[in-house]
């Protein structure tokens, strides 16, 4: 039940002045509580009107949820002597305080606003300090009076902290003229509710700012799911069904955005498309750079390619097949050029190769991959340092623009010889903008992937459009080696991806089908699996650490955030010894396995081993929570064994429980035992490629359970979601063309 609550801040125990999250001891004239929620600024001697209601906590007991709030104004002096002496008012500090109100009394507030001048009276206090305590204290007023006039709009304070930091005075203004702004300006607010704002503020359902952002919105929303344009007539009938709106209302406004050249109108295989500026720019650009790489002189290798292949053969020891040579060998001869093959077809040993040809030539070579787990795993195989993509090209936070960006760039290249990316094809079209314009012509690239493995995350195609291009030379590799085909893993992916099923059970193999019918009977085989069965079998593996279980979806009682409840409560139970937290319907416990959600480039880290220090924790990293401690509000997480992370409660977003992940986060990582379960899913996921992609994850043995049926329906399935993308057709424009 909303209950509003009238007195003052006791005791601050933690507020993040980001976002204006707060946790404080309220007191009023007759209880005092722990009050929780957004309330901006908030310190020891305020006073409020708070609006929201008591929750009870599992760890900290009861608790007073803020929904909304109003700050009181204090009127007697010793009130504002508190008020001020808070800190609230740079400049202002206790003393100076006592010395504001002994002269001015309960008028101080007001001589404060109406007439700042007369703060010079004051000894100390000159017309340079006057003018800044005058404006603190108006910035503090405004944004109060801000965050009151949003809240009918149903902008809490959080929310209100952000668009104040972006507008200032002209906040109410700005979100009043047009309050879809906020979808492109303030994160966390999607058109959905920038809609409902408007609804609230009397904005009718034909205004040309809602039609154009929800456009907008409706290109997003699908560049999310991976294509970088959409067909104008889809976009048109999508955009109306959000709306309410016809097609033709839809088409108006969309031609004067495209006038107004905010989106991009193209004819592309014989049909009107439509992108978003960014993803438009980048196609073009990421064409016209990999045609300027791949037709520019190189660097000569130190002798001939044979001769380099043949005494890296002897010095290794390995000896390369006439198709592996073939792809070094191309990749030395050519300015871009791709090498695609499903496992045990020696990827990692044509990388080996090409390296050590390249040092042997004195030719600076970076590696890199798109994610860490992908990058550290190539540093294990190769001996190589490899690095993420984002940190070859030195991504960073500029504080001037307030966003990321990337240090190398067109204007300031990187100094490499040859640039190798592996697991290429996790590359989105932005990232692979990036990384192209930082090549210099002249620079060899050489992009290793495997094709059938799941596109990319982000928006594009971009490995298996440059293979279908034709435009840029590519290595197929499909011989299994001999040591890969006493893998059944490595067998059964290769039978999955040409459309044959598996062979399971064999004996003495790494290939397992444990066949369940009952969605119930296979959750309680994949815990008895985790927690028995397979540590027992293999009595080197951990069953947090080196058993991952896979899934293709996150609902549902197979999907990863219900696998993660169960398995957390039968790997790392609640025990008085672990203490954990509660965040949203998350909890972390000393001991979980967690995984990184998003990529944090400021994140700070410690290695305790080494003493060595650095920043940067990426999407998809896997720790373990090694303390949580309550007296300070933070969390620490172990990565790699020796990168200690502290995260503060109010980031814990950034994490997730990681017993069970999909298959899709799962792209870039190897496991020493994969468990999937195989059950109904939506056709979309329970796709060929997906099984392929989570097979393939596995070193030492892959475990499935479910239906042999549903097993095959997947393999079936070959139904890969079209995804609409330009950088195919304009490749294979240049390649018509004859090149440039």
């Amino acid at each position: 039940m909303m209950e509003e609550k009238q007195g003052t801040i006791a005791e601050v125990i933690f507020r993040n002045d980001k976002n204006g999250y707060t946790v404080a001891v309220f007191e009023t004239e007759i209880e005092a509580f722990t009050a929780v929620g957004n309330l901006p600024y908030a310190d020891v001697g305020r006073s409020y009107v708070l609006r929201g209601e008591f929750t009870e906590h599992p760890t900290y007991g009861e608790q007073f949820a803020i929904k909304g709030f109003e700050e009181m104004m204090p009127s007697t002096e010793d009130s504002i002597r508190a008020f001020l002496a808070s800190g609230v008012i740079k400049g202002i500090g206790k003393k100076t305080a006592a010395a504001i109100v002994s002269k001015f009394g309960a008028d101080t507030l007001r001589i404060m606003e109406e007439e700042p001048k007369r703060l010079t009276e004051i000894s100390g206090i000159r017309e340079k300090k006057a003018a800044a305590i005058t404006e603190a204290y108006g910035k503090h007023r405004a944004f109060a009076r801000v965050s009151m006039h949003l809240q009918q709009y149903g902008i809490g304070a959080d929310y209100a902290m952000k668009l104040y930091h972006i507008y200032g005075p002209e906040t109410i203004k700005a979100v009043e003229e047009n309050p879809y702004r906020l979808v492109e300006d303030i994160f966390g607010i999607g058109f959905k509710k920038a809609d409902m704002i408007a609804e609230k503020m009397g904005i009718s359902a034909d205004d040309e700012f809602r039609i154009k952002s929800g456009i907008k919105f409706t290109l997003s929303y699908f560049a999310s799911e991976g294509n970088t344009f959409l067909p104008q007539r889809m976009l048109c009938e999508k955009t109306g069904e959000l709306l309410g709106l016809s097609i033709e209302q839809v088409e108006d406004q969309l031609t004067a955005m495209v006038f107004e050249g905010n989106l991009h109108l193209e004819k592309l295989e014989d049909r009107n498309v439509v992108f978003l500026m960014p993803y438009y720019m980048a196609e073009q650009n990421v064409c016209k750079l990999l045609a300027q790489l791949n037709s520019a002189g190189l660097k000569p290798i130190a002798a001939s390619a044979a001769s380099l292949i043949a005494k890296t053969e002897f010095i290794t020891g390995i000896h390369l097949s006439e198709n592996q040579k073939h792809a070094v060998t191309t990749s030395l001869n050519m300015g871009v050029s791709v090498i695609t093959g499903g496992p045990g077809t020696g990827k990692t040993t044509i990388i080996n190769a090409i390296i050590n040809v390249l040092e042997e030539s004195g030719l600076k070579t970076a590696i890199a991959a798109p994610t860490g787990r992908a990058a550290k795993r190539i540093t294990e195989t190769s001996g190589h340092y490899a690095s993420t993509i984002h940190r070859l090209l030195e991504y960073y936070f500029s504080e001037s623009e307030n966003m990321m960006r990337f240090g190398k760039t067109e204007e300031s290249p990187l100094e490499y010889d040859a640039v190798i990316i592996d697991e290429a094809s996790m590359i989105d079209l932005i990232l692979m903008n990036a990384l192209v314009s930082a090549i210099r012509p002249g620079t060899r690239l050489i992009m290793v992937g495997d094709a059938d493995q799941l596109p990319s995350v982000g928006a594009g195609n971009v490995l298996r459009d440059i293979i279908d291009s034709e435009y840029i030379y590519c290595t197929r590799l499909t011989e299994i080696f001999r040591q890969a085909e006493e893998s059944m893993i490595v067998v059964n992916a290769h039978r999955i991806n040409k459309g044959d099923y598996p062979d399971c059970n064999a004996k003495d193999k790494d290939f397992f089908l444990l066949r369940r019918s009952a969605e119930k009977d296979m959750l309680e085989t994949i815990k008895e699996l985790c927690t028995k069965r397979l540590p027992a079998f293999y009595e080197e593996i951990s069953p947090a650490s080196d058993i991952q279980v896979l899934t293709p979806v996150r609902k549902g009682i197979l999907g990863s955030i219900n696998l993660n409840k169960e398995l957390q409560a039968v790997l790392n139970p609640p025990d008085d010894s672990l203490a954990e937290k509660v965040f949203g319907d998350r909890i972390f416990r000393e001991g979980d396995k967690v995984m990184q959600i998003r990529n944090n480039y400021q994140l700070a880290w410690k290695n305790l081993e080494d003493f060595t220090e650095g920043e940067g924790i990426f999407n998809g990293d896997v720790g373990f929570v090694q303390k949580v401690d309550r007296q300070f509000n933070e969390l620490t997480v172990v990565y790699d064994d020796v990168k200690h992370v502290t995260y503060a409660f109010n980031q814990l977003d950034e994490l997730e429980l990681a017993y069970a992940i999909t298959v899709h986060k799962s792209q870039g990582s190897e496991f020493p035992v994969v468990v999937m379960p195989v059950s109904w899913f939506p056709p979309v996921l329970a796709s060929r490629n997906l099984l392929y992609t989570a097979v393939t994850r596995g070193k030492k043995a892959v475990v499935l359970v479910g239906s042999e049926g549903k097993l095959h329906g997947m393999v079936d399935n070959n139904r890969i979601k079209e995804r609409f993308s330009g950088l195919g057709t304009r490749l294979g424009k240049y390649l018509g063309l004859g090149g440039l």
